[in-house]
């Protein structure tokens, strides 16, 4: 089975980066057999349609506005859900993924894709960073993921030495090719 994760998200509004920052966090920190493609999706919007359409799964780590639902909540969708769940979609990141899903249900062929979403806080702040709200749901948030993905029957290890969440944040915040930092 041919499977990617996709980081969603924008760094540059505070939470709405948490789904870059666990695609990235997962990389630094895990094996994963059978190997799988971690995939930097920032706000790829109509560029995320190859990707639905190359693999057989995808998870989507993301970010997922929802008023009724407090910060740091975490949910699990797969993509019908999304499409038919009712709401405002608060970022752009949020309908283009929708909307790329919509579309790509209707292609002769659409991964099988999950969404594993964290409740942001703040969204509108212009910081690279997590709110106290969504470090302290950190370790929830990636291990649901890691979940997801033994659900699947992909086995992550654990990599020998640790990249904090903190200095992922700090990846995103100073990225530099010189330095080999970046996703």
């Amino acid at each position: 089975m041919n499977v990617a994760l996709i980081g969603s998200g924008n760094a540059f509004f505070m939470d709405e980066g948490a789904g870059l920052y666990a695609g990235k966090y997962l990389k630094e920190n895990y094996d994963f057999a059978p190997a799988i493609d971690i995939v930097d999706g920032g706000t790829l919007g109509f560029r995320l349609m190859p990707l639905l359409q190359e693999y057989d799964y995808v998870l989507i780590a993301n970010t997922s506005s929802r008023d009724a639902i407090d910060a740091g909540t975490i949910e699990v969708l797969d993509a019908q859900t999304l499409i038919d769940q009712a709401g405002l979609k608060k970022t752009a990141n949020e309908v283009e993924i929708a909307e790329m899903l919509q579309i790509c249900s209707m292609a002769r062929h659409c991964a099988d894709v999950t969404l594993v979403s964290i409740v942001p806080l703040d969204i509108v702040s212009v910081q690279v960073d997590l709110t106290p709200t969504l470090k302290s749901a950190w370790s929830r948030y990636i291990e649901t993921i890691l979940g997801e993905l033994a659900r699947r029957g992909i086995i992550a290890s654990p990599k020998a030495g640790r990249v904090t969440l903190e200095t992922i944040i700090d990846i995103f915040a100073h990225p530099s090719i010189e330095h080999g930092r970046g996703f």
